[in-house]
């Protein structure tokens, strides 16, 4: 975790489960979310991650098992729990005829704010997302980046404890994509609880205190990124050979510098990442070291 931070539970998962007919999507889940923590669920296609962004926000009800907020069991029926959460779909989901201003009154008034409130908490967060020079601009003229920030100022309006975030970057080209992790860096720093689903390894690695692996809906370790690079060896070999490249890992650089002398034909040595780790741990289908 992050040096520095204090944490307290806020997210708790206990034996939760949906199924959809005979399929198992979430199974017997059981996970701790800290106050303030930046926690990634990162795992194949199909691994369960955003079935469970689903039950954490109600959108699905879990087949069994529960979910707790600060120890108090989340249903559709505690909208004082609900409040705490905000989520961000993967999908654009905001009519492209608004501009940014009626997006936010829009959704300030589903949640009963007083008009006031929601024009001071608008300029506050289009300034804090860089957006307030295209408050007038509608969505139909946004950039894929622009929109990803005004789904998190929409997110934000209500002052939420918990952000929930499915692939928040998907389909956005580099520059945009750092832009949002900035962003959210700042948010978690304000001691935002944030949830994330990933499929850009990078993105995990550099942004989470703590990394979920899931794989057919099973949670398989729970490890800071550090911790499970470390694990399988902070230094790794890259050799060229006729089947590609085949990546050798090493706890000691000494160790690795030698093992590369001896080789012949291309190759190299570098550091070991969290992709490599979820390469090698999905080869072997996610199976605990």
């Amino acid at each position: 975790m992050a040096e520095g931070k204090k944490f307290q539970n806020m997210i708790e998962t206990r034996n939760l489960k949906k199924k959809f007919d005979d399929f198992t999507a979430v199974d017997s889940l059981n996970l701790k979310i800290e106050t303030g923590e930046f926690f990634g669920l990162l795992g194949p296609n199909g691994a369960g991650k955003t079935t469970t962004i689903g039950m954490l926000s109600t959108l699905l009800l879990p087949t069994a098992g529960e979910i707790l907020i600060d120890g108090q069991q989340l249903t559709r029926s505690r909208p004082d729990l609900k409040r705490k959460i905000s989520v961000i779909t993967q999908e654009y989901s905001m009519r492209q005829d608004m501009n940014m201003d009626e997006i936010m009154e829009y959704q300030g008034r589903l949640y009963f704010m007083p008009r006031k409130q929601i024009r001071a908490r608008t300029e506050e967060l289009l300034e804090f997302c860089g957006l307030i020079d295209y408050r007038k601009r509608s969505v139909r003229k946004l950039s894929g980046g622009m929109k990803r920030k005004l789904m998190v100022c929409r997110a934000l309006l209500t002052e939420p404890e918990i952000l929930l975030l499915d692939e928040p970057t998907a389909g956005m080209d580099p520059l945009s994509r750092r832009q949002m992790w900035n962003l959210l860096r700042k948010l978690n720093g304000q001691n935002l609880t944030i949830l994330l689903t990933t499929h850009y390894i990078e993105e995990a690695q550099s942004l989470c205190d703590r990394v979920a692996l899931m794989d057919k809906g099973r949670l398989e370790e729970v490890n800071t990124p550090a911790e499970f690079i470390e694990k399988l060896g902070a230094y790794a070999v890259d050799e060229m050979n006729a089947d590609g490249i085949q990546s050798h890992y090493f706890h000691d650089r000494a160790e690795a510098i030698q093992y590369l002398s001896g080789l012949q034909g291309k190759s190299s040595l570098r550091d070991t990442t969290l992709e490599d780790v979820f390469l090698e741990r999905a080869g072997k289908h996610l199976t605990p070291s």
